[in-house]
């Protein structure tokens, strides 16, 4: 019973992480119908930019946060601009689709040249040794996880429901010519919906990041295991995202452990197939009806 408790914690964390990345897709299809498959690589980047802020720069971890996360705007911001844009102004079905997945290829690469193809240690801002929570051993850094998360979601959430650059945003979403026929600046929000995803992402790389290697093939994985939260639990449902990554997470730390580390994805994806077959929407998504 300890071992399976301390596995459901592990799987938690792991599954607040994708639920984080997961959030990043919800934002930009919200506003857009677009998603950015280069996700993956936004974490990889804010990882890598915070290991150099910390480990050889010597910056607080605490300070580096924000820096990291100015720079996921950046980011998100170019990916639109670079990426997105044209294609939305052709209409273009799928070249958003080959251009996010191009430039997650270049930033991959851009980052194997800068940092090496070697998995790096990231220095653990809080005490290594394990603490006692219910008779399980938890690591400081998987609560810290999970609380940075939830924090995370619950700002964006927050910032779109009382600010009114948030209602922009919400207003967007729900009607995006209503909007623009309202006098709110649709490509401005469409590209912040991106800057916003991005910081998610690198504020997600840098939380993950003292708990395992960091390195330019960090992201890849991630980025997909995200998608597929975002599917299993809703494109359109902050609740089913979260839900998403904590059902994935805990089943895959326990496969890995009961089965065996050679099939902990299997879990995740099989899900991923069964909802897509019996409810596409996601578990707790919506099923839009457009009018033609």
């Amino acid at each position: 019973m300890e071992i399976l408790l301390q596995l459901i914690y592990s799987g938690i964390a792991l599954g607040m992480i994708y639920a984080v990345i997961a959030f990043g897709y919800q934002l930009t299809f919200a506003t857009s119908d677009t998603l950015n498959f280069g996700q993956g690589e936004a974490l990889m980047l804010g990882a890598l930019v915070g290991l150099t802020l910390v480990d050889t720069l010597g910056v607080n971890y605490w300070l580096a946060l924000p820096v990291v996360g100015l720079f996921g705007l950046v980011q998100g911001a170019l990916v639109e601009r670079i990426g997105v844009r044209p294609a939305i102004k052709i209409k273009s079905e799928f070249g958003w689709i080959m251009s996010t997945i191009a430039l997650g290829i270049i930033f991959k690469n851009v980052a194997e040249n800068i940092w090496g193809r070697d998995d790096l240690r990231f220095p653990s801002p809080l005490p290594e040794a394990p603490m006692k929570v219910f008779g399980a051993n938890v690591l400081p850094m998987e609560l810290l996880v999970i609380a940075g998360a939830l924090v995370m979601m619950l700002a964006v959430e927050f910032f779109n429901r009382k600010t009114i650059y948030g209602k922009a945003v919400v207003a967007t979403f729900n009607d995006r010519d209503a909007a623009k026929l309202m006098g709110i600046n649709t490509g401005l929000v469409i590209t912040f919906s991106y800057a916003l995803s991005s910081l998610t992402a690198s504020f997600a790389g840098v939380l993950i990041a003292p708990l395992t290697l960091t390195g330019a093939t960090m992201g890849a994985v991630l980025g997909l295991k995200a998608f597929a939260v975002a599917i299993i639990g809703g494109l359109t449902s902050g609740m089913g995202i979260i839900v998403g990554g904590i059902i994935l997470g805990v089943a895959e730390t326990t496969t890995g452990f009961y089965i065996s580390t050679g099939y902990k994805d299997v879990p995740g994806l099989v899900l991923l197939l069964l909802v897509l077959a019996v409810k596409p929407a996601g578990l707790f998504g919506k099923s839009a009806i457009k009018k033609v």
